[in-house]
């Protein structure tokens, strides 16, 4: 049975339910329709009501958020709006401004006294504000170009909060800095060498925090993991409000998301004896714990995004899940949509050899898709490179895939070097080396699924955004040969250009990926704008116009150099990412032409 696109583009995002502190109410935020809401639903289920009546809601994104906090009398909430302001919004009763900075605030955090509260500005700086409404002060002393995620202590007198600056991104080297609000003290936590995230307090007062001080990102207490594990407790840090940790109302228990291989797991481990509880399979995030319920969003390849509580009073047994929320619309219960299988294929890189990661999607596995059998969809293989570079496509809901997956297609999400999930050594591989280590990867990872027989060059197409796009130009303008086309949505294509326009939070980020920003000619080989002429295979482009991360000039200059077999596709009024359900609808239905000419053998 295949998707429809209908299915796709209808039902609603939500993120960050949050539980109020009297552990009653959850509250979460919902985007739909071009516009988005803090909505509120009694912790034991019940009918949903909309909280907000203020200006929209300034939304996060996935498992991400800093979007509200609630009062410690869990009277009502304090949010960051699309204004750029903070608001009180109380339970039955009409919104009022609590800022007027004129300025982008974002991820208020209620001292426990409930006599002020502190938010980031700018994503740049600490800024506290008396419940009474005097002029907010100003908290950090303007050590770091960046501060996220601030958070008061028990005490309401302490604040904490990540801060770094360039040439580091977040993940590359990030300190957790606390300041004492009656002395002025500041103070660094954090490892020396390693990026740190998600500062939290402990009931007592510890500061905890995650790190990558080990290898891995692992969830500490004043420096020391709580539980040392080579797998990940964290996602990078691509914006704020992530909270993949939380403590237990008591301090005697930490529960956080483990990451395995691209698969998620909630656990909860006991400070005092190591040992694990298995809370709930698939990915989990924006943790809260109040009581004995612990509350998070949770989502799996085949879970549609969904807002649960689990009653954790007894963990001698499985706790028990209740479904709050969902976010996608109704319907998808009817496909017997596949878990993806881990994927591991080891290769030769320059003196050693070096283990790769992918996830995939059997088509024929499930009640859907076509073909069957080892091979799959019949040999038909869309291979996805995700964004970032600094990121992972983990095992979640991940609509696109289904939809192609349901028509037949053999998936396969590639971890080339780069990703994260693995490791910081596996994510810091890629520096200095974006735009070819990234691309030899996945021709290495084709080339392994082709050897299994699960696919052919003639019927394998790559696909990705972003630094995905970049490398799926990589891989038709070097490894042709093992593709019969690729599909690029706003791709990188000129390494130069994007150092010298890309926005404030990446500045950077280019120069740690390629290298030196003054090495003109190294810069010039890693980008596929440079080899366009060695693109001979169909491509398909699609891009914004008004793209403010890649412009849109890229791939103008892209399709100049490569010639007849590449079609531009271009949107108007859509950014880094398509929001017009036209133009998504659009998207589909030209990928869909493009695949069938590109891989006759594929029948619709």
């Amino acid at each position: 049975m295949q998707i429809p696109i209908e299915l796709l583009t209808a039902g609603r995002d939500i993120t960050e339910p949050r539980l109020s502190p009297d552990g009653q109410t959850v509250a979460f935020v919902q985007k739909w329709g071009g516009t988005a809401a803090i909505l509120i639903v009694p912790i034991g289920g019940g009918p949903e009501r909309v909280l907000s009546t203020g200006p929209k809601p300034a939304a996060g994104r996935g498992l991400g958020g800093g979007c509200f906090a609630w009062h410690p009398d869990s009277d009502g909430v304090l949010y960051a709006a699309v204004d750029g302001e903070i608001w009180w919004q109380p339970l039955g009763g009409a919104a009022e401004p609590m800022t007027s900075l004129e300025r982008q605030c974002r991820a208020p955090s209620v001292a426990p006294n409930a006599e002020h509260f502190v938010f980031a500005v700018d994503e740049a700086e600490v800024w506290g504000l008396h419940m009474g409404r005097a002029e907010p002060t100003r908290v950090d002393d303007g050590t770091h170009a960046f501060c996220f995620d601030p958070v008061v202590g028990p005490t309401s007198a302490t604040v904490a909060w990540q801060g770094w600056s360039p040439p580091d991104m977040p993940w590359d080297g990030a300190d957790i800095i606390s300041r004492d609000l009656r002395s002025g003290e500041q103070s660094r936590h954090g490892p020396e060498d390693g990026a740190a995230q998600q500062p939290r307090f402990m009931p007592e007062g510890e500061l905890m925090w995650v790190d990558d001080s080990s290898g891995w990102l692992n969830t500490v207490i004043d420096g020391v993991a709580v539980l040392a594990e080579q797998s990940e407790h964290a996602g990078p840090t691509w914006g704020m409000g992530q909270r993949s940790y939380v403590p237990s109302p008591d301090g005697t228990r930490v529960a956080w998301c483990r990451n395995e291989g691209g698969f998620g797991r909630l656990v909860v481990v006991d400070r005092a004896t190591g040992d694990v509880t298995n809370v709930g399979k698939g990915g989990h995030g924006q943790l809260d714990w109040v009581g004995d319920t612990i509350t998070a969003l949770r989502t799996g390849a085949v879970t549609p995004t969904q807002v649960v509580a689990y009653d954790v009073s007894n963990l001698a047994e499985k706790p028990p899940r209740r479904l709050l929320a969902v976010g996608p619309a109704a319907g998808w219960d009817r496909f017997d949509l596949p878990e993806p299988t881990v994927i591991s294929a080891t290769v030769p890189s320059g003196s050693a050899d070096v283990t790769l990661h992918a996830r995939r999607y059997r088509a024929g596995a499930g009640g859907g898709g076509g073909g069957g059998g080892d091979g799959g969809g019949g040999g038909r293989m869309l291979v996805w490179v995700h964004g970032g570079p600094t990121d992972q496509w983990q095992a979640d809901f991940r609509p696109r895939i289904s939809y192609w997956w349901s028509r037949g297609w053999d998936v396969l999400v590639v971890d080339p070097r780069g990703t994260t999930g693995h490791g910081r050594a596996y994510q810091r591989a890629l520096n200095g080396g974006w735009g070819r280590i990234d691309v030899d990867d996945t021709a290495a990872l084709i080339r392994h699924a082709q050897s299994e027989g699960w696919t052919t060059p003639d019927t394998t197409v790559v696909i990705g955004g972003s630094s995905g796009g970049l490398t799926v130009l990589g891989v038709l303008a070097d490894h042709g040969e093992i593709v019969a086309g690729g599909v690029a949505s706003y791709p990188v294509s000129d390494l130069r250009s994007l150092a010298d326009v890309t926005h404030r939070f990446e500045a950077h980020y280019t120069n740690t990926l390629v290298g030196d920003a003054t090495d003109v000619e190294h810069f010039d080989r890693l980008s596929p704008l440079h080899r366009a002429e060695c693109i001979t295979q169909p491509l398909l482009v699609f891009h914004g116009s008004d793209d403010p991360v890649v412009p849109l000039a890229q791939s103008e200059q892209l399709v100049e150099r490569a010639g007849e077999n590449v079609e531009l596709v271009v949107y108007e009024g859509e950014g880094h990412g398509f929001r017009d359900p036209t133009n998504v609808r659009d998207e589909y239905e030209r990928t869909q032409a493009f695949l069938a000419a590109s891989v006759p053998s594929w029948h619709l």
